[in-house]
């Protein structure tokens, strides 16, 4: 049990929406794959620095612990 919740933690990280589908949450999954998209496009267009860098990676970091959290 243990175990899955890590690498469901570490492939949302990966790929936010990929733990919660995961952990059957499909909803959740998609919001937050969704979320991802429009998150990198902006930041591509607007912010394609080391701010945006930091952006996504906090995003990333909440789809990870969000994942190991709801397992």
């Amino acid at each position: 049990m243990e175990r899955d919740k890590r690498l469901n933690g570490v492939l949302s990280f990966i790929i936010p929406g990929l733990g919660q589908a995961l952990n059957g949450d499909r909803n959740k999954a998609l919001k937050f794959f969704i979320a991802m998209i429009i998150i990198h496009v902006l930041i591509y267009y607007f912010a394609n620095n080391i701010f945006g860098s930091g952006i996504s990676t906090l995003y990333h970091l909440y789809a990870g612990y969000d994942a190991y959290k709801n397992y």
